[in-house]
């Protein structure tokens, strides 16, 4: 039975090699250069320490996939917007896995007063906005090529979801 819970320290090797194969093997992410497990145990203390999760679902054992969000950018006035990271193994991806992941930091977020979350996705890659889509995200922007990965220019597209009702 998968399980979603916090990451632990323990679980960074496997969150570092999902990364490195979602992340910088495709266009999941513009990292260009794989991480290490400092750098990626580095970036779970931060998360943590801002009180920003980092969660793992967990099958038979192994972390198959992760999911995380931080503020949308470091300005106070950005305090209830957050931008959000699922990565799921290949292999698992299709799987519901990510919808999963993302439910669970939806409700997160909902309990800590996060307004808006806003996916930044490849413009190239419907799945993924296919996916946004059927959470109740929408398309907020589009920026062409702003990135460039695999010797080709990126479109970046932003998409959000307004989470509460206040104003």
């Amino acid at each position: 039975m998968p399980l979603i819970r916090p990451a632990q320290s323990s679980d960074i090797p496997a969150i570092t090699d999902i990364y490195n194969e979602a992340g910088v093997g495709t266009t999941a992410s513009y990292a260009l250069e794989p991480v290490t497990v400092d750098n990626r145990q580095e970036w779970w203390r931060r998360l943590t320490a801002a009180d920003c999760p980092v969660l793992v679902l967990e099958d038979d054992g192994h972390v198959v996939g992760f999911a995380s969000y931080a503020q949308f950018r470091p300005l106070a006035g950005y305090a209830h917007t957050m931008e959000h990271s699922v990565y799921i193994r290949s292999g698992r991806r299709s799987s519901g896995a990510g919808r999963m992941l993302m439910q669970a930091l939806l409700d997160y977020a909902r309990g800590r007063g996060v307004h808006v979350m806003v996916g930044v996705v490849d413009g190239a890659n419907e799945d993924s906005l296919a996916f946004h889509r059927k959470l109740g995200f929408e398309e907020s922007g589009r920026l062409p090529e702003v990135g460039r990965k695999f010797g080709r220019w990126l479109d970046v597209v932003f998409m959000t979801r307004i989470l509460d009702d206040s104003h």
